[in-house]
């Protein structure tokens, strides 16, 4: 009888599981998933063509592709990285803040691989469609009818390009469900092709032997040397991702599904390099410039479908990708290392968020890259250099974690040395693209990191020059101010947003504000501190009341991945201190939706600006340029949800020195 219940109880379980696996299938291994494209292609392309190639420069390669992936793929990121998660999140910044308070430098870091990573996110959608899109040269009849011109092919890409990031705005909750069955079909596309020419020649199956990879290395018939490891590293393209999209699927999951994907990987790798030994001396391949071993092992009669599943392919995998960037630039902006831009929750699903600038930006990068690159094989050139940094700066990270949280000393020498070594191979041998494509991936990293630097910088300065002084010395001032019926009233609830992280010390400009520049009456006064934390969906609040029953200090504590729906949370905390007595009822009569306890909100914004009084230095600069993002991407009005409220945004200088100004002597008259 136990054991009849103890089944029927597994069973509900497995059934989850394996649920979930089908999800981590659909947004998980997009990128990696869609490698086989075009790895294999760059790999004989560097070394001079089909016609260039031998049986051990083929083993070696294969071995080499499989042990890259067994190595960084599978023990690096699923077997150590996984592990080291904020519960349950993962990603450079879900790291980096496990480790940050161990060592101040260490933002740089996440800076540097959060904006290779972003980088990543741009070029990826460029190069797997236009991969996917290229396969249409292996069929016979479009070959004959466009010819030469590669323009038909850049066109067909901006479309699905264009039709792909158009349609983020709607969510993706919906079509998600079709992710994990499809991408379930690719996989098993790749494994069954794969395993169709590897039946006619299984001595492939002998690259599973490590000394054929080295040996490759140092063969005369590998014209690339060194570099072939930049081709072959596309091959673990999209471990990143995997870590960072942990959160979203579960560990179980992926430690679940990823046997079957790297199953299916290596064995269409295996079969495209069984068709390439057993097509090597064909003279009627030679002649075909970019020449993809992925589609050409096809009948042709298989080409046009494949076509239609890796076109379809690939759109999965970009789709992940851009849904990783908006949550890779919500964490890095929680993390007041971006500008605050405004996000939008489609949908109620966990994770899914639209950030329409980020939207935008990517459109742009990614059109831009397939109109300057045109053809795959360019592309694929810029492709693999940003996301060798990104894995060596998580590694960096990895390192620190273990040595400081885990105090495992020898695990960390391991990841250290072991993957850090073979990750600074993988850079030094991308390096060699950086001329002929990868200084693309470069720039656009090395944009993102200066918008976070100056950023970062700047908030550094911001804070170091503001001033603070003891709320209870005002408390008086306000209590008269708030019975003043002289004064304009202004609000039920005035809400400020304050830097500070002690209640008793307010910023000497909100106060300015209050009861200076333009007294301001209300009825309740809320100064509002927002800390983001480690936790990653973190929600609490506490209240400072000052022995007073209108005015309160709200420190309201989120995780870095919880949206900051300020409005959302202030009615709610309205209302609980309603509920206990420590604020009286507001009693608004007027409103569409009948009488409320809760009175209407203004929300007050101080911004700082620079005057013509400051001597220019490199704060200076730093605090300029930081204000000159902040008007072009966007601010905090948008991050907290407030553009469609009651605003109040003043500005006050933020000064940089106290110069000392003569007295002026008076003329009296004669």
């Amino acid at each position: 009888m136990e054991n009849t219940l103890n089944n029927g109880a597994s069973k509900p379980k497995d059934k989850k599981l394996l649920g979930m696996m089908l999800i981590a299938i659909g947004i998980v291994y997009g990128d990696i998933g869609t490698s086989p494209m075009y790895v294999m292609k760059s790999i004989l392309e560097g070394n001079g063509g089909i016609q260039n190639v031998s049986e051990d420069f083929i083993l070696g390669a294969f071995s080499l592709v499989i042990w890259t992936i067994t190595l960084l793929t599978t023990i690096q990121f699923v077997v150590i990285a996984m592990k080291a998660d904020n519960n349950g999140e993962g990603g450079i910044f879900a790291l980096f803040s496990l480790v940050k308070k161990y060592w101040k430098p260490l933002v740089y870091v996440a800076m540097i691989g959060g904006a290779t990573m972003l980088a990543d996110g741009i070029l990826t959608p460029a190069v797997t469609v236009t991969n996917a899109i290229d396969g249409l040269r292996s069929i016979q009849a479009f070959d004959d009818l466009v010819g030469d011109s590669q323009w038909p092919i850049v066109v067909i890409v901006l479309i699905i390009l264009t039709a792909l990031f158009s349609f983020q705005r709607a969510g993706t909750s919906r079509i998600g469900k079709a992710f994990g069955p499809f991408m379930l079909i690719w996989f098993l596309f790749l494994g069954i092709t794969g395993v169709i020419h590897l039946f006619s020649m299984p001595a492939v199956l002998k690259a599973i032997n490590p000394i054929y990879a080295i040996k490759v290395l140092f063969s005369p018939g590998n014209k690339m040397g060194f570099m072939i490891l930049g081709s072959v590293f596309l091959s673990t393209t999209g471990a990143e991702a995997l870590y960072s999209d942990m959160g979203h699927v579960g560990k179980d999951s992926i430690y679940a599904s990823w046997p079957f994907v790297k199953i299916c990987l290596l064995l269409n790798y295996g079969g495209q390099c069984a068709w390439i030994l057993h097509n090597m001396d064909n003279q009627s391949l030679s002649g075909i410039e970019s020449l993809n071993p992925f589609f050409q092992m096809l009948t042709p009669g298989m080409r046009p479908a494949a076509v239609i599943i890796s076109t379809l392919a690939s759109i999965i995998a970009s789709q992940a990708l851009i849904t990783g960037s908006f949550t890779l630039v919500s964490e890095a902006i929680n993390l007041d290392l971006l500008p605050h831009m405004q996000i939008r929750y489609p949908s109620d699903q966990k994770g899914q968020l639209y950030i329409s600038l980020v939207n935008t930006i990517m459109w742009i990068g990614c059109c831009l890259v397939v109109l300057y690159f045109r053809t795959a094989s360019r592309i694929e050139n810029a492709y693999g250099l940003a996301i060798t940094i990104s894995m060596l700066m998580t590694t960096l990270l990895l390192v620190v974690y273990l040595v400081k949280v885990k105090k495992n000393i020898v695990g960390a020498a391991f990841v250290g040395i072991v993957f850090g070594f073979i990750e600074f191979m993988f850079f030094i041998a991308s390096c060699g693209k950086f001329m002929i494509g990868g200084y693309v991936a470069i720039m656009i990293s090395l944009i993102l990191f200066f918008i976070m630097i100056v950023w970062d910088k700047g908030t550094v300065i911001e804070h170091q020059h503001r001033t603070f002084i003891n709320m209870k010395d005002y408390l008086s001032n306000m209590a008269s101010l708030r019975t003043d019926k002289s004064i304009p009233f202004m609000a039920d609830n005035l809400v400020f947003f304050s830097r500070s992280s002690d209640p008793q010390m307010i910023e000497r400009d909100i106060l300015y504000s209050i009861l200076d520049k333009d007294p301001k009456r209300a009825k309740a006064y809320w100064f509002v501190n927002i800390r983001t934390t480690d936790q990653p969906f973190e929600k609490r609040y506490s209240v400072e009341t000052y022995g007073t029953e209108y005015i309160f200090f709200v420190t309201i504590t989120l995780g870095f991945k919880v949206p900051q729906r300020v409005n959302v949370y202030m009615r709610q905390i309205v209302q609980d201190l309603i509920d206990t007595g420590e604020l009286p009822v507001q009693d608004r009569k007027f409103s569409i939706y009948g009488p409320s306890p809760i009175g209407n909100f203004k929300f007050c914004f101080i911004r700082n600006n620079l005057t013509a009084m400051d001597t220019p230095t490199m704060e200076y600069h730093l605090v300029n340029l930081k204000y000159r993002i902040r008007r072009q991407i966007g601010d905090h009005v948008k991050w907290y949800g407030l553009e469609n409220s009651q605003l109040i945004i003043e500005y006050v200088p933020l000064f940089f020195s106290s110069a000392h100004t003569d007295r002026l002597d008076r003329d009296l008259p004669a």
